[in-house]
């Protein structure tokens, strides 16, 4: 999987609106974005609904990709956005369901996985707000560049710097974990 190459599959998809190139890129990029919903989300299956509606998106917005930066960062730039937008519409649905007196069960999912289940990775990005999350697993889980992710979070980088900076110190004092750099 190289940049040329998706930057390929993007300028054939757009130009013929070539599915199959399309398909392609879905196929290299699907476990990334599903991966990254699913450690926002902590829901599998809401993270796989969130990653079919980021890859409908996509297509639609296709065109918007401009080459410059890398196609997964653009993706994922898609993604969060698809979750951001879901999590209003969550949040609105559940303010509906309050003031019409009826209570949101939003722990009732059987997805989500009990406490003893969870990984190391899930607690520590647990402790962090959605977008410190979301940043630290496009750092540290897609290997995206602090450039990318601004770009993707319309951050400057060195915001995206401090929010690592941040994330990172929150985890050490939230797990007393010792900084081997300094002691």
């Amino acid at each position: 999987m190289t940049a040329s190459e998706d930057r390929d599959l993007v300028a054939r998809a757009v130009s013929g609106q070539d599915t199959a190139a399309f398909g392609e890129l879905v196929r290299r990029h699907q476990s990334h974005v599903r991966n990254f919903l699913r450690k926002l989300t902590g829901d599998y299956a809401l993270a796989d609904d969130l990653a079919q509606d980021c890859f409908m998106h996509a297509w639609d917005k296709l065109r918007t990709y401009s080459g410059r930066g890398s196609f997964i960062g653009w993706l994922l730039k898609v993604a969060y956005t698809t979750f951001l937008q879901s999590k209003r519409k969550s949040k609105r649905y559940a303010e509906i369901l309050e003031s019409a007196g009826q209570v949101a069960d939003q722990e009732g999912r059987s997805t989500v996985q009990p406490i003893d289940e969870l990984t190391d990775l899930d607690k520590y990005l647990a402790v962090l707000t959605t977008e410190e999350r979301a940043i630290m697993v496009m750092s540290y889980a897609c290997g995206l560049s602090h450039r990318e992710i601004g770009d993707a979070t319309d951050m400057p980088v060195g915001t995206v710097k401090s929010v690592i900076f941040r994330g990172k110190e929150k985890i050490r004092n939230s797990f007393e974990i010792k900084d081997h750099q300094h002691g």
